[in-house]
């Protein structure tokens, strides 16, 4: 330990106060009250608060819990559910309710709260949390255990300070770096959707999409038998959204037999393109590009392309946004939408010879390596970044600032 710090825990450099629910037989009012409630929802990722779904209470429910507020003054800690979301109120929600999920911590003088807010984004805390939450129904931090936590802290207030300085710093040109970053991946897939938009626009020459297809079909919907190898089972979870891929790390499998007395339409091959035709991922193609045997879940759609339909083309057709808007136009259901087989066959495509299906899909191809490639600049920026601010804070708490 360096030099002028001490090892404190949490119980030493503050009082740790607790939130309260509201009472059993009450609601929340459907109307702005002066008495906001602060749920964990509210807690953002940056230790500020989103005011944009607060809850409020009564007078006589605020009257019975007013105890169990937060002053701007202090530090909120999430402590069920998501543990340690930590951050301040604004001063225009001095006062409100805090949620008996989160508590707060009240410091003694000597200490600079923000010193202890950039502690719990350090992986040292994180480690801590982690080693005292208890899981049940939810994970769960004691406030009991929440004490124990040990903070290396300098004895001296103004040494607080001039990190906490030093760290403000640093982070603001870190965010403002990862948003140039972030915006650049924006840009680099908006540029190829736009030009996907453009290759797809309506044209006066369409056909449903069963005139191009063999098949049109989707997997099992009796329940498969599981077994402990055998044939790959895919559900639509196994689907990654932004690759347009198959994620076989994380599939179950069924007998090897079965999969032999599937018909043939349910067996993909080169060539085939699968469509997500449920919930949130409604609408992903995903091009088979080389065999392997795999069978799939009901939720996902098979097309198998006629002999001069291009596989490559047709994968980009189903993921323009001309027929994913008719997919979900013709999606079904409440609670989950869902594309029927007879809407998905009849999705209208622009009716194309082999030639020139070819041609738009080679410059596709090109399009969409040059944008992953962007893409894969972006991302690795962004990890650079979210890992100097760790190794920052890795030097902030071990005195090296």
């Amino acid at each position: 330990m360096k030099n002028g710090w001490e090892q404190k825990k949490i119980a030493d450099i503050a009082e740790v106060k607790s939130g309260k629910r509201v009472p059993k037989g009450y609601k929340f009012e459907d109307q702005k009250t002066p008495y906001p409630y602060i749920r964990v929802s509210n807690f953002e990722d940056d230790g500020t608060i989103n005011a944009s779904d607060l809850k409020y209470i009564s007078k006589e429910v605020y009257d019975g819990i007013s105890r169990y507020i937060i002053t701007q003054d202090d530090l909120y800690v999430s402590i069920a559910g998501t543990i340690g979301k930590t951050g301040f109120v604004p001063k225009w929600l001095d006062g409100a309710n805090l949620t008996e999920n989160a508590c707060r911590l009240v410091f003694t003088n000597g200490i600079d709260k923000r010193f202890v807010h950039y502690f719990t984004k350090s992986s040292e805390f994180v480690r801590q949390a982690g080693h005292q939450t208890r899981v049940a129904a939810q994970p769960k931090l004691a406030l009991s255990r929440l004490k124990e936590i040990v903070v290396p802290i300098p004895q001296s207030l103004p040494e607080q300070r001039r990190i906490v300085g030093i760290l403000d710093e640093a982070f603001d040109g870190i965010a403002k770096a990862k948003a140039y970053a972030e915006k650049n991946l924006q840009n680099a897939r908006a540029l190829f959707e736009s030009h996907l938009n453009a290759v797809f626009e309506r044209s006066s020459k369409e056909v449903p999409l069963s005139e191009l297809a063999t098949d049109i079909t989707d997997g099992d919907h009796s329940p498969p038998p599981k077994a402990p190898s055998g044939i790959p089972f895919i559900t639509i979870s196994n689907i990654v959204k932004r690759t347009r891929s198959i994620d076989f790390g994380d599939t179950f499998y069924v007998p090897e037999d079965y999969f032999i007395n599937l018909k043939p339409n349910k067996k993909p091959r080169v060539g085939d393109v699968l469509y997500t035709v449920t919930g949130a991922t409604l609408g992903i193609p995903v091009l088979i590009r080389e065999q392997r045997d795999f069978c799939f879940q009901r939720h996902i759609g098979l097309i198998r392309p006629k002999p001069d339909v291009d596989s490559a083309w047709l994968n980009y057709a189903l993921l323009a946004p001309q027929l994913f808007r008719q997919a979900t136009v013709g999606s079904t259901g409440t609670a989950q939408k869902t594309v029927s087989l007879g809407v998905l066959r009849g999705l209208k495509v622009p009716k194309i010879g082999p030639t020139e299906q070819k041609r738009v899909a080679a410059r596709l191809d090109s399009l969409e390596a040059q944008t992953q490639h962007l893409e894969s600049i972006y991302q690795r920026k962004l990890a650079a970044l979210d890992e100097l601010k760790k190794s920052l804070l890795h030097q902030a708490f071990s005195g090296e600032l």
